[in-house]
């Protein structure tokens, strides 16, 4: 028995926000969308150019308040081929939220609060 990560799902209070962010940010584009007949909800799965994983975003209708991250100990990671341009690009969008010059990682934080790790090729 095998098994194969596809996604992550992140809930998000603005999804056309979320989605810019992540374009901006990360270069991801929106490879599908889900919308509930009744208009409850709203899924975009995001990818980069490989396709080999998605990070899902989803809207709820019934949830404008901001989501309780907790102590937001958990991110998900990103290799950046070009780790200067990436570093100069997010602290130009003030989004780096932590940085880790002894590990060479730095973290950015999204429109809803979570972090995101930004890793040089190695």
């Amino acid at each position: 028995m095998t098994f194969s990560m596809i996604h992550e799902n992140y809930n998000v209070r603005d999804l056309d926000a979320s989605i810019a962010f992540y374009q901006k940010a990360l270069g991801l584009h929106e490879v599908r969308r889900k919308t509930a007949p009744d208009g409850a909800y709203i899924i975009a799965f995001l990818a980069d150019d490989t396709n080999t994983f998605e990070l899902e975003l989803t809207w709820l209708h019934d949830h404008p308040q901001k989501y309780d991250l907790g102590e937001c100990e958990f991110h998900l990671a990103f290799r950046a081929s070009d780790f200067e341009a990436a570093h100069a690009l997010h602290q130009e969008m003030g989004c780096i939220c932590y940085e880790n010059e002894a590990m060479g990682i730095y973290f950015i934080t999204d429109p809803d609060g979570y972090w995101l790790e930004i890793i040089p090729v190695r």
